[in-house]
């Protein structure tokens, strides 16, 4: 028996297969394959396509994006600059509106000045008059007390008092004309 038991198993190596295990093994196999291929490989290639054409769209997607952000980007610099330029002339223009402003207002200022200095000299031209008036009237009267007390006569005759005080201020300023011009020189 124990013959027959090493008998068997020397015939029945480990090893090696029964061949009809390995005829039923590769007609499994070949199935497996069959319906691999028929059904699973198919699917497998279809979600392959569909994820390639996601990431290409995505890709495509993206790109256009990024074409899209850069043309924004160029617009936003461009109107940048143009709103710069714009930002320049207007603080120009307000410049040289303020210079004219202030132009115009020196000239008016100018003006003023000048319209009161003029208005000032014809009052004090009104008012000197006016105080020669006086005086002469003043001195008038003064020199006819003082010619009356040393003469002793009363002059009170207007007309010839007028015209002897005339006379006597005439010669006054005759004589400090000449006197005036040769302290100017």
């Amino acid at each position: 028996m124990v013959k027959t038991q090493m008998l068997l198993a020397a015939s029945e190596n480990p090893i090696v297969p029964n061949p009809a295990e390995i005829i039923v093994g590769l007609i499994a196999f070949l199935l497996l394959l069959f319906v691999l291929w028929k059904f699973a490989v198919p699917r497998f290639e279809k979600v392959y396509a569909e994820r390639s054409e996601r990431i290409e769209g995505g890709i495509a997607k993206a790109e256009a994006a990024q074409a899209e952000a850069q043309r924004t980007l160029e617009q936003y610099k461009a109107q940048l600059a143009e709103a710069r330029a714009e930002a320049a002339r207007i603080r120009d223009d307000a410049r040289a509106e303020g210079q004219q402003i202030l132009e115009e207002m020196r000239a008016q200022a100018q003006a003023e000045s000048e319209r009161i200095v003029s208005q000032g000299q014809s009052q004090l031209a009104a008012q000197r008059a006016q105080i020669v008036a006086e005086l002469r009237a003043d001195l008038g009267r003064h020199a006819v007390d003082l010619a009356s007390r040393v003469v002793g006569e009363s002059l009170e005759d207007e007309a010839r008092r007028r015209g002897t005080v005339d006379r006597f201020l005439d010669e006054l300023e005759a004589t400090a004309a000449p006197a005036s011009e040769s302290a100017r020189s």
